[in-house]
């Protein structure tokens, strides 16, 4: 319901999808957006893999293994560069048309990159095909939040965000083929296997077209009309699979539409009004950065430098490796919702860390050789797997709506420029000396920054579970948002203004003492 005169429109779309029972919209979502961190995975295990392939003669292109460190460094730098300038247009333009344009950047980039002529040329794919795919996190991320129910945000989008290892497994599982000169040529099958994300992407494509915008997104627009036939659609055909009426929503919300939101305000919000949660989200992804990005691009290098695996045979190791980080999200990820976001997040994150010490002694010692160093390898990355995952769940839960996309952005391209680079660099620095007590070292330092990550959580850590985002961070754009000036954390939920903007159905008192209740009892 809008008001011309005060320039206001009250609507109940926020709790109506909240409210929703699991249906097919939502697994439409989850494969139509989640999909994207399947194709992250197999972009960059892949070019892990084809790396050796390129530098050899015959590859059909010139570049050598130091050229392939700096084409590295290129995509990461790409995805930083391209979540931060996609992710401000995400909140300005629209979830759909950035997920949309983000992705036919990747299918352009990633299939130039299998016609790379020159070493030049491929620096110039790797980088756009990084913007695309960091693009897409911004987009993504901040889509499924605001389409899926909160009773199971949490479990959803640790799964989706742990699938990048999915993809992960699958480039390893695609190189062991792609790269056999007994059924392709050398300077074939490493296209191909840029192909083959194009050929994924294209898959995606078709079913994101099916995804709509945020009603959410669309009613702080102004777009009133739309939010409304968009969320009567699906509750229609939710009503209809049912056989009975959906329940009647719980509240509604009162905002003040506007079209843009100066970047000076955004950035306000996200450091003056909540700084504890910038410090919290800032912890979270620099520690699974340093960790995930210092072991994946050195962990081949380190399995045939100090355990003998042979190139060919370092694949079937890191799928191993790669489908037991899935488990850890899909496994745990109920917890996040149950138990609760802080006590699961500080367990994975300390857990990671306690676990990556006797790893470190069995790599020292040699105790158990391969088999034993496995294992211990398995289990960190169980729990810290869905410490990663959550950490974007994190980002994407606790800042205004406004604001959603470029948090997203801002914390991830911060958090991987900080460890995504350092860990790397560290690792790699430390596994070159061919001693084990040094690489011994980088995994203990590895396990500091992640239990400063597990340490924020507990500290500055908040209870979203089950919640409704507007009441995490009340949108920029509602009545009483002007006065919601201070740090809302998990132990301080400031909810100024919520009597002004939050009503009962059938109670024109506003939400006073009584109706705050529930979320005081969550804290």
């Amino acid at each position: 319901m809008s008001d011309a005169q005060t320039g206001t429109i009250t609507t109940e779309v926020p709790a109506r999808l909240d409210r929703l029972p699991w249906s097919r919209f939502h697994w439409r979502v989850v494969i139509g957006l989640g999909s994207v961190w399947i194709l992250d995975g197999l972009e960059v295990t892949m070019v892990g893999n084809v790396a050796a392939r390129l530098t050899e003669d015959g590859s059909g292109l010139d570049i050598s293994a130091a050229q392939i460190g700096f084409a590295g460094a290129i995509y990461i730098a790409g995805a930083c560069l391209g979540a931060l300038f996609f992710g401000q247009l995400t909140d300005r333009l629209g979830r759909k048309k950035l997920f949309i344009w983000t992705l036919v950047l990747y299918l352009i980039a990633t299939v130039a990159t299998a016609f790379s002529f020159s070493p030049w040329f491929f620096f110039l794919c790797r980088f756009l095909t990084g913007a695309g795919i960091g693009g897409e996190y911004a987009a993504i991320n901040s889509a499924i939040d605001e389409l899926i129910p909160a009773k199971v945000r949490g479990r959803v989008d640790l799964v989706i965000n742990g699938s990048y290892w999915l993809g992960a497994a699958a480039g390893s599982a695609l190189s062991l083929v792609l790269l056999s000169t007994a059924l392709f040529p050398m300077d074939l099958g490493w296209r191909l296997a840029f192909g083959f994300g194009a050929v994924l992407g294209i898959a995606v494509l078709v079913v994101r077209r099916h995804v709509p915008e945020s009603p959410r997104w669309l009613f702080l627009h102004g777009r009133e009309d739309e939010a409304e036939q968009i969320v009567g659609g699906i509750e229609e055909a939710i009503e209809e699979r049912l056989g009975e009426e959906l329940p009647a929503p719980e509240s509604s919300l009162t905002v003040h539409p506007r079209a843009a939101i100066p970047f000076r305000e955004i950035a306000a919000v996200a450091f003056r009004k909540y700084p504890k949660r910038s410090i919290l989200c800032l912890a979270l992804f620099v520690g699974q950065a340093f960790l995930y990005n210092g072991i994946t691009f050195n962990l081949g290098v380190l399995l045939t430098s100090f355990y003998d695996i042979g190139a060919e045979l370092a694949p079937l190791f890191i799928i191993f490796w790669a489908l037991s980080n899935f488990a850890g999200p899909v496994l745990l990820g109920h917890f996040f919702d149950s138990v609760g976001r802080k006590p699961m997040i500080a367990l994975a994150y300390l857990g990671s860390a306690v676990m990556t010490v006797p790893l470190a002694w069995v790599f020292v010692s040699q105790t158990g050789g391969l088999p034993a160093f496995m294992i211990l390898l398995v289990i960190t990355f169980f729990l810290a797997s869905s410490g990663a995952s959550a950490a974007y769940l994190t980002v994407s839960e606790i800042f205004p709506m406004e604001t959603r996309a470029l948090a997203i952005a801002f914390f991830y391209a911060l958090g991987t420029a900080v460890g995504g680079i350092a860990g790397p660099l560290l690792f790699g620095s430390l596994i070159d000396t061919g001693e084990r007590p040094p690489v011994a070292l980088g995994f203990l330092i590895a396990a500091v920054v992640m239990a400063l990550g597990g340490v924020a959580e507990l500290v500055f850590g908040v209870k979203a579970e089950g919640q409704k985002l507007e009441d995490l961070a009340t949108p920029l754009s509602a009545e009483g948002a002007e006065d919601s000036d201070q740090e809302v954390d998990g132990a301080e939920r400031e909810d100024h203004g919520r009597a002004d903007r939050v009503t009962r159905p059938g109670d024109d008192r506003g939400e006073g003492d009584e109706g705050r209740r529930p979320a005081e009892e969550s804290r």
